[in-house]
């Protein structure tokens, strides 16, 4: 009687050990056959960098991956519809998220994320960047470069202000950046877009932007705006008299302005995120790919997952701490 339960037991971890190996070899044929399906990747807005960049890189990962990349807009709450449904997502190597370095803002400005940005995303590639970012001001300005705009900008009667495509994004976390480093006062004016931003600044309905490269050349080539800095190390080909903030007296401030990156919900196993980074690094090596990006005013980084980890990590710090000196409250 004794050896009676000893065997049920035994019977008992036998079948376990069956199961786990039977589920084992299940979860491996899928991951295996990955990708059987369409592939959803969500973009939280409607235009803009994040959804332009995905669309021309879904027709090479759809024929590279053998299936159809549907891309998905789910705007609204400044971008975290779109950042909760992926957050939400099931982890199945069906569902990514490619969204701007604003992800990495709203946990500096949103009081009550509905996820949490560190844990519930894993980051797979810096996929690519901004090309740098113009002050642009009205060609009605009385300042003729940096120098002269921070003074003017410091008298008690400025009243300077500054546009962005909206609240918690990267360009306003930056804006805020300049004037901590400047000692300009400004006030934030939020609006729905890039272009609609920089607009304000061509109607003069605020003092400036720091508007990136590719929704601020055309305007400088008509006329409509001018440029007193830009934002990365070397000055653009393009304008090649506008001096980097650098040289033009401020030289902490450094910035390419921005980056899109592509993530997945937490759980998706590593095979299919290696798979996923592997296919897209192959893509944008390519000169063509590489060249389409540049005309549309990105620069290509395609990292490795663990460089774009520790980044994201960097990044969330780095904008967390620029909220703090510019005494932004979460809301």
């Amino acid at each position: 009687m004794k050896n009676k339960p000893i065997a049920i037991g035994f019977r008992g971890i036998v079948l376990a050990v069956i199961f786990s190996l039977f589920i084992t070899n299940g979860f491996a044929q899928t991951i295996n056959n990955w990708p059987s399906r369409p592939i959803k990747m969500i973009v939280p807005g409607l235009t803009g960098g994040p959804d332009t960049l995905i669309r021309v890189l879904s027709p090479y990962l759809s024929a590279s991956l053998g299936q159809s990349i549907v891309v998905e807009n789910k705007a609204g709450a400044a971008g975290i519809i779109g950042d909760d449904a992926v957050a939400k997502a099931a982890p199945d190597g069906y569902t990514f998220l490619v969204d701007s370095s604003g992800v990495a803002v709203k946990p500096a400005v949103v009081k009550k994320l509905p996820y949490d940005t560190e844990k519930d995303f894993i980051p797979i590639m810096n996929i690519a960047s901004n090309m740098g970012l113009m002050l642009i001001v009205h060609p009605s300005n009385p300042a003729k470069n940096l120098n002269e705009f921070i003074a003017n900008g410091k008298k008690p009667n400025a009243n300077y202000s500054y546009s962005s495509p909206g609240i918690g994004n990267t360009l306003h976390l930056l804006g805020e950046l300049f004037i901590t480093q400047s000692g300009v006062k400004m006030i934030h004016i939020p609006y729905k877009g890039g272009a609609p931003a920089a607009g304000a600044v061509v109607a003069n309905e605020v003092t400036t932007m720091l508007a990136p490269l590719q929704v601020s050349t055309g305007f400088l080539q008509t006329g409509k705006l001018r440029a007193l800095a830009y934002s990365m190390p070397e000055r653009a080909t393009a304008f090649p008299d506008i001096p980097t903030f650098k040289e033009a007296g401020l030289a902490e401030f450094v910035t390419e302005g921005g980056w899109f990156g592509i993530f997945a919900p937490a759980g998706t196993p590593a095979p299919i995120l290696n798979r996923m980074h592997a296919e897209l690094k192959k893509i944008l090596v390519m000169q063509d790919v590489k060249d389409k990006l540049y005309d549309l005013g990105f620069l290509v980084v395609a990292d490795s997952q663990d460089n774009f980890k520790a980044y994201f990590k960097a990044e969330i710090k780095k904008y967390n701490e620029i909220a703090r000196r510019a005494n932004i409250e979460p809301e």
